[in-house]
């Protein structure tokens, strides 16, 4: 079936994308995964070229492109290429950290931190996730108390993407601890400020050029200027903001299982056992037609919940849904991808290798599977009820 998702101005892009990572990302990538930091020249590099910072207003430097779909082509140009900790930096970045910065920034806020950000000059983070957290957020110990035109914060955060070279910190904080949900808020924390230090580089089973930190709170004074959004509202802030980031991992997961089965598609009809390709084996067949059919299904489904995301109709229900499937589709095509390329599959120097610790950890960021379950779930309930 032919897909028609995509018009010319996105092809285009496609190809200053492929031009910007042979050139500028992976002649470096496998020194960044050996290393576990991606060069900063490379943000650098994305702000010029143009694939950062897309959805910031021209106003503010950035390219003012809302068409989500521009941020698919970089999602599959990345997994076409194997180099995915480079997209799940600039992912955490675009999708997750400006966006937040668009939606509840004040105009003093936008016109200091966007033009840096649109550029790769000032690197975005967002910390959630501390050492006895998860997905239970309610759990955060991290605290921010006013004292006059400054919050003081306290506490640490582990499982930071961006945690090394983040320049801007958005910082889940309990600000009241007798309000409950409503007692907590988002604080801008940046490089520099004393009192805010790194904790370790944390040792990944995938993902290793992503660095991914601890981050130390001890009495950081932030100024009151730096408060993103409501005081008492950040449990809200970040339900509004948890459509985009879901499906962006969904995106990236239906992208990177279709990169595994077109290199599988390929290597089998190459490979030869018995005499013949393994790809002329009925066992190899079937697994090729399953995968390309559930990709293509998921595929169909994943475009329709990016255009409902386009138009501001995309729910956090759906969004769930697609992010729950399309990671767990992505986990079931690799690892067959994995067993279709015999021993070479399990060789870091083959991209389908790579792939195979990357797309380990896409069924737990952003909320697990099993998180993903209970929000739809409750849905369900509730509408029985």
């Amino acid at each position: 079936m032919q897909r028609t998702f995509f018009d010319t101005d996105h092809e285009a892009y496609r190809e200053v994308l492929r031009e910007f990572l042979t050139r500028e990302v992976e002649p470096h990538y496998e020194r960044w995964e050996t290393d576990r930091l991606i060069d900063r020249s490379a943000w650098l590099a994305a702000g010029r070229s143009g694939i950062i910072g897309l959805a910031v207003p021209e106003a503010y430097g950035g390219s003012g492109v809302t068409d989500y779909r521009f941020r698919n082509v970089v999602s599959e140009e990345i997994a076409r290429t194997a180099t995915t900790s480079f997209g799940g930096g600039i992912a955490t970045h675009d999708d997750v950290v400006i966006p937040y910065v668009l939606m509840l920034g004040t105009e003093e806020q936008k016109q200091r931190w966007l033009p840096g950000m649109a550029a790769g000059e000032l690197i975005g983070a967002i910390a959630m996730t501390e050492p006895g957290t998860g997905s239970d957020l309610q759990g955060i110990k991290t605290t921010a108390v006013r004292d006059g035109d400054d919050w003081i914060v306290n506490g640490q955060k582990t499982f930071i993407s961006n945690g090394i070279h983040s320049d801007l910190v958005i910082v889940v904080a309990r600000t009241d601890p007798s309000a409950g949900s409503k007692g907590f808020s988002l604080l801008v924390v940046e490089r520099g400020m004393p009192g805010f230090s790194r904790g370790r580089k944390l040792h990944k089973v995938g993902l290793a050029g992503q660095d991914t930190a601890e981050l130390v709170f001890e009495d950081v004074r932030v100024p009151t200027n730096n408060l993103l959004g409501t005081e008492g509202s950040g449990f809200i802030h970040l339900m509004e903001n948890l459509p985009l980031e879901r499906m962006s991992i969904a995106v990236i997961a239906i992208a990177a299982a279709k990169a595994a089965y077109q290199w599988t598609r390929d290597y089998v009809f190459e490979r030869k056992a018995f005499g013949k390709p393994i790809g002329d084996l009925q066992n190899t067949r079937f697994a090729l037609a399953e995968m390309l059919t559930e990709i293509e299904v998921t595929e169909s489904h994943i475009d329709r919940c990016v255009l409902a995301l386009n138009a501001g109709e995309l729910t956090a229900v759906d969004a769930s849904k697609g992010k729950w499937w399309a990671s767990e589709l992505q986990k079931r095509v690799v690892d067959r991808c994995v067993q279709l390329h015999g021993g070479y599959g399990y060789m870091m120097e083959y991209p389908i290798g790579r792939a195979y610790v990357d797309s380990r950890i896409q069924t737990i960021y952003g909320g697990t599977t099993e998180i993903m379950k209970e929000i739809i779930g409750r849905e369900i309930a509730a509408a029985s009820a």
